[in-house]
Formats: structure tokens, C-alpha cells, sequence
């Protein structure tokens, strides 16, 4: 049987990352499973050598409390309000001038040091500011389709969250005088027309958790990836992000059955959920149980006929023989599904140059370097970008 790849979801904004395919949702319940200290394996995995869990997530560093007292922030919010005042700045140019790093989640103060993170890490780091200035805090999912990257064989779905104050104003539309300011991480205005759903402080922290456990998983580090799974699910038992993280890691151990009993947990929770589904089809196909596999690959089927990544792996596929243009339109195909996938430009970028197209080869590589999201690939596209210019000038062809 046909491999595959091994789904996660990373719960961030903008373009960013958390392990299993249904970060931050807010609707139904999931039904109810085994208790959930039944699904851990301690005794299987090392101590965890450094401290696991959120207890100093939003804590403020010495570094950012020096930061809310200096004279340029107390400026901007006695001119314009805790909450505009601490948007502008964090965020306005010539501020604290952060960038965008979707290869890691960070808590508050770690983000601040390193002036960097994914939007996971940049919302937790605005709520800690807020927190700190008494504003009232809501946390969102934002209810567009996730964003897919690789990394290491895992496929990674990041869901956009973003958060809102709740602001006294006069000139407030509603009956009782607030209205909300929303800071959000998508390109201006993209995120406008989406509907969004609440967020619990304690999902946030639980996506956190998760997205740990699945950068160390995607590093190899089984032991802290198992370590922070199990903390994400003890955190919040209804983040199934967690479970299906918590099955990736006991699968990628060589611990099978544990690793089909947590997907099966969870499935139990939510028949219906894609990520799940697709890892315990692997799961079982790895175990020779083809019949089993097959029945749930139907059923998958059924409710995901084109799966992530299924014309861009066609796509690869047709480069291999160098047959440029059919995989010119398979990553287009891909493009048009997720038009921020950076991957996706890039290779649409090596079927233009195959095919001679200089001009779409450069237009495509400075998306890809647009859509970047950490600052190796960011250098890399930049790197190849410009040796495309030298030696492939606009009005020029490709040989």
C-alpha cells in the first residue's frame, strides 16, 4: 500500500504552526473518551530534562516590565489608550521591529528577548502585555482553512487564531458603550470577512503545549515531544490536537497499539476527524492490517477527496521525469488552494524556469520569498532570487 505522510496541526496565526488537524475549534463537544490518564506511557520515556508546561506563559520579564514603564510606550498609551497605545507599540514600524518566525512557539518573554516568533507566539505575547495593563482580553479562532507546510515527514496544518479588547468608547455602536479593537496577524484585512468563534484562555495554552510537542517531534526529540503532548492533552481533554499528536509520537517510539489506542480514543470523540483518520490508516497499514486500513481509507476518502499536499506531491513527481508542464499545473493547482504556501511558489517557480519561463520563474521565486516563514527559508529564496536576476534579466529566456 501507498505511504503516508503523518498529519499534525500547529495552532498559529498568519502562516504558522500546532500538531493535529483541529486547533482551536470552539463548536460542538467532543464525546467523551477514557479517562485520559489512562492513555500515558510515562514509564517508556526519560524524565524530561527541563521544565514542561505553561505555569510562565504569559509572565512578564524584567526586560518587558522596563519596556511597559519607558518613556516611549508610557507616550503612546496616554495618547491613545491602553489598548490602541500597546497595539501601536508593539507593532508599529520603528517599535520593537519583530519578525516572523514560524520554526518555533515561544511564551512571552522568550518572544520579546528574541524580538521573534509565530503569531501563536506573538498573541500570547500581546495578551501578557495586556494582561499586565488591566485590559480585557478575548482570544479567537479565526475560521479559514488551515495552512499546510512539511517538516522532517510531517504534514502541519496551522490554524489562524487572534485576540480582541473589549474598549470603552463613546462613540461605541453598541447599547452599553464597548466596543472591540482586534489585533490580528493575517495580511491587512484578510482575515475581515471570516467568521471567528471564542477561544478559552485554557485552549491557548493547550495549543501552546501542543505546538512544543510537535516542533520536538518534528526535531526527532521523542522524549520532550511526548512530555509536552501528554501536557497538552492533561491540560485541556477536549483538544484533540493533543491526542493526535500524543498518537504521532507512541507510533514514531514503536509503540503501536498505544499509539492506535489514543487515535481510536479520539476518534471516538470526533468520528469524523481527517488528521486522525489518516494517521490510524497509516498506523495500521504499517502493520500489515490492510484490510482495516483500507475500509478507513474509504471512509477518509469519502470525506476528504483531495487530500493536503495531493497535487504538489503529483506535482514533484512529474519534475522527477522532467515533465515541466504537467507539474506546472499541478502546483498551480496547489497555489490556488493555498495561495501563502511558500513551497508551493517555489516549485511552481522550478517548473517556469524548466519550461524557460524566466519571467514567471522570478515572479513565482519573490512570492515564495513574500510568503516565507522563517528566516532560513526567507534567505534561501532571497539567495536564489537573485542569482535568477544575474543571470536570467527580465526580457531574457530560460535555456
Amino acid at each position: 500500500m501507498k505511504s503516508r505522510s503523518t498529519l499534525l496541526s500547529l495552532v498559529v496565526i498568519l502562516a504558522a504552526l500546532t500538531p493535529a488537524l483541529l486547533a482551536g475549534c470552539a463548536g460542538t463537544a467532543p464525546r467523551p473518551g477514557a479517562p485520559v490518564a489512562t492513555l500515558f506511557a510515562d514509564g517508556r520515556f526519560a524524565p524530561p530534562s527541563e521544565p514542561v508546561g505553561a505555569d510562565d506563559l504569559f509572565a512578564l520579564s524584567p526586560a518587558m516590565q522596563a519596556y511597559l514603564r519607558s518613556p516611549a510606550f508610557t507616550a503612546q498609551v496616554r495618547n491613545k489608550g491602553v489598548e490602541r497605545g500597546l497595539v501601536d507599540a508593539l507593532y508599529q514600524k520603528g517599535q520593537l521591529n519583530l519578525d516572523y518566525d514560524a520554526s518555533s512557539t515561544r511564551n512571552a518573554a522568550h518572544t520579546f528577548a528574541t524580538r521573534s516568533g509565530n503569531c501563536l507566539s506573538l498573541v500570547i505575547m500581546t495578551a501578557a502585555f495586556a494582561k499586565a495593563l488591566g485590559a480585557n482580553v478575548y482570544f479567537q479562532s479565526v475560521k479559514t482553512d488551515p495552512s499546510w507546510s512539511r517538516r522532517q515527514g510531517l504534514h502541519l496544518a496551522s490554524y489562524h487564531v487572534n485576540l480582541s479588547f473589549l474598549k470603552r468608547s463613546q462613540y461605541a455602536a453598541s447599547s452599553d458603550g464597548y466596543r472591540m479593537l482586534t489585533v490580528d496577524f493575517l495580511p491587512s484585512g484578510e482575515a475581515a470577512g471570516y467568521r471567528t468563534e471564542p477561544l478559552t484562555e485554557a485552549r491557548i495554552v493547550a495549543m501552546y503545549l501542543n505546538n512544543r510537542a510537535a516542533e520536538a517531534l518534528a526535531r526527532g526529540q521523542l522524549e520532550p515531544a511526548y512530555w509536552w503532548a501528554r501536557k497538552a492533552v492533561e491540560h485541556d481533554a477536549t483538544f484533540l490536537a493533543g491526542y493526535n499528536t500524543l498518537g504521532v509520537v507512541y507510533q514514531r517510539h514503536g509503540d503501536l497499539p498505544l499509539a492506535e489506542r489514543v487515535f481510536r480514543d479520539a476518534l471516538g470523540r470526533e468520528p469524523d476527524n481527517t488528521a486522525l483518520l489518516n494517521n490510524l490508516i497509516g498506523l495500521l497499514a504499517e502493520q500489515g492490517r490492510v484490510a482495516d486500513s483500507q475500509a478507513l481509507a474509504q471512509r477518509l476518502a469519502a470525506l476528504e477527496p483531495v487530500p493536503p499536499f495531493h497535487y504538489f506531491n503529483k506535482g514533484l513527481a512529474a519534475m522527477q521525469v522532467k515533465d515541466y508542464r504537467g507539474a506546472k499545473a499541478l502546483f498551480e493547482k496547489e497555489v490556488a488552494r493555498a495561495p501563502h504556501n511558500h513551497e508551493f511558489h517555489f516549485w511552481l517557480a522550478e517548473a517556469a524556469l524548466g519550461l524557460g519561463h524566466a519571467g514567471a520563474a522570478r515572479e513565482q521565486l519573490a512570492l515564495a520569498l513574500e510568503n516565507s516563514n522563517t528566516p532560513g527559508t526567507r534567505e534561501r529564496y532571497s539567495e536564489k532570487l537573485q542569482h535568477l536576476r544575474a543571470n536570467h534579466p527580465a526580457g531574457s529566456r530560460a535555456n
